[in-house]
């Protein structure tokens, strides 16, 4: 009788080696980009080899936008969790810009890969059969909190939630991926935590004020405080 072939560590738990390759892949393409990841780097930072990253999950390009797509599924599942169903409407809204912004500072890797995906124009991204499947629940998610907020008299207008969305992060986005040079052209250091809580209490203010028709001066910093994740100084 033939003797049975020993099954490996890594059929052993497919699932445990998907992840692994999966988080090792994030980290090269955020740092190096697609062009500059390396397949073999991937591999030994994953304590796998090329044969296991093609078995599963295929080549560098198919990699790539794996990695695309688990980096939306997070922080999507991450604002699932937001119970924003529960909450007044500005409360909603103040704990989501709140979220994005600290999802931000706390997921670096996840901005880097914006900013590849976007320069190649979404190339990879349109070949993605997920992506928008996952966006439908959160459009909806911030147009019932919206719905509500105009109900109750809390909002004066229903503002689109696709724009609300896009204006809450690039508010986020545009501050942290500018940081850098931004720090130098003002003279101060943005990635000071004071710096960064001064900034959070500024955009909250500033949808606030946009959703209700009040002045910002109304969104005083400790109203904007109420919810806030202290900021971590960046360095």
């Amino acid at each position: 009788m033939a003797k049975a072939k020993p099954v490996l560590k890594w059929q052993r738990d497919p699932e445990g080696m998907r992840i692994r390759i999966l988080e090792a892949a994030k980290q090269e393409f955020a740092a190096h980009g697609l062009a500059g990841a390396r397949v073999d780097r991937i591999a030994a930072n994953a304590d796998a080899n090329k044969r296991m990253l093609y078995y599963h999950v295929g080549n560098k390009e198919d990699l790539y936008l794996a990695v695309l797509e688990a980096a939306y599924d997070k922080i999507r599942s991450e604002e699932r969790g937001l119970d924003l169903e529960h909450l007044d409407p500005p409360e909603a809204i103040e704990r989501l810009i709140d979220f994005t912004w600290n999802y931000f500072l706390r997921n670096p890797e996840f901005l880097a890969l914006l900013n590849t995906e976007n320069l190649a124009k979404a190339r990879h991204l349109k070949r993605s059969t997920k992506v928008k499947s996952m966006h439908s629940p959160f459009v909806e998610m911030i147009r019932t909190v919206v719905t509500r907020g105009v109900e109750s008299g809390d909002f004066r207008v229903a503002i689109d939630p696709v724009q609300l969305y896009i204006s809450i992060a690039g508010l986020c986005f545009f501050y942290l991926s500018n940081s850098a040079t931004l720090s130098v052209i003002f003279g101060r250091d943005l990635l000071k935590k004071d710096a960064l809580d001064e900034r959070l209490a500024h955009m909250v203010a500033l949808v606030l004020a946009a959703l209700t028709g009040k002045s910002t001066a109304d969104f005083g910093k400790a109203d904007a405080a109420k919810l806030r994740t202290p900021a971590r100084q960046l360095v």
